[in-house]
This record gives structure tokens, sequence and C-alpha cells, in this order.
């Protein structure tokens, strides 16, 4: 008997975070599964997202999301991600298909206060290149907070502290 395939539900990304203040644009791939379930960013507790915002501004670290959130608007971060919708089988951005891109240009038009993209990772921004070529915006690519990213936790924070610099 032939079965039909199971195809991978469609995921979405979360609205964007931010506010007419925003100065720097924090950019993921899409959210995790954790993240989807909790509805709510970087919701995985291995991943090290929060922790990194929380010691860059030297507070302690909160599982409260509506603190979490207040602590990127008043530093002025806004945080999306890339991609608005993609199936995946796993959190892992490797198994991302058909992958949808996200109105960026849209968002920036009406961010103008955005002077500059960081990147969570390497794959928010190969999918960034890939779709928005256009952006002229300056851009840096930050290790990945992912715990499937293993570097250690003090590079992770160092690298991460530029997003402090605007």
């Amino acid at each position: 008997m032939n079965e039909i395939p199971q195809t991978n539900p469609i995921i979405y990304s979360f609205p964007p975070l931010a506010t007419s203040r925003s100065k720097v644009l924090i950019l993921g791939t899409i959210p995790g599964k954790e993240s989807l379930k909790k509805e709510a960013y970087y919701a995985h507790g291995q991943n090290a997202f929060w922790k990194i915002i929380f010691a860059l501004h030297d507070l302690p670290v909160s599982s409260d999301y509506n603190f979490r959130k207040e602590v990127l608007i008043k530093n002025d971060i806004a945080l999306w991600d890339v991609l608005k919708a993609c199936t995946r089988e796993s959190s892992l951005d490797n198994d991302i298909r058909l992958e949808i891109p996200n109105d960026l240009p849209a968002f920036l038009q009406s961010h103008p206060g955005i002077l500059k993209i960081y990147f969570n990772g390497q794959s928010a921004a190969k999918y960034f290149r890939k779709y928005f070529p256009g952006i002229s915006l300056p851009t840096q690519t930050l290790p990945s907070t992912s715990p499937a990213h293993a570097i250690k936790w003090d590079q992770k924070l160092l690298a991460w502290q530029v997003i402090k610099e605007i």
C-alpha cells in the first residue's frame, strides 16, 4: 500500500517587538518549537538570548516575558525574524523548507530610527541576504544564541556587546 508522505505543518513567526524609538533590529530566523508552544521569542530554556540581553544591561535574568519585552523596548531594541513562515520538522534552521520572508522593507520604512541590523546567527543572515539584497542598512552577524551553537558563554556575551554601541 502506498502511503501519502507526511508534510510538516506551516509555522509562522511572531509579530515584531518594536517601537518608533527602536534603533537596533535583532533578526532571528523563525521561532523554534518551544517558542511557538509558549508563544514567546527565545523560550527554549537553554537559549542564551535573554540571558545575554539581561547581562548586557546589568539586570538579573527574569522569566517574566512581559518584563523581557520591556527591557528590549527601554533599550531601543527591536526584535523580529527574517522569515514569516516555513515548514520545518525540528527546531533546527537546517530543516527549514518552503520559506516565506517577512516584509522587512515595510517594517524598516515604518521604523526609520533603525540604524543597524544584527543577525542572531548565520541562518538569519543567509536568509536576509537571499531575500533582501537591496536593504542598505549596516548589518552584523552575531553568534547564534541557540544551544545548538556551542561556543563558550563569555565568547557569546563579548560578541553581543556590540548591540549597545548604537
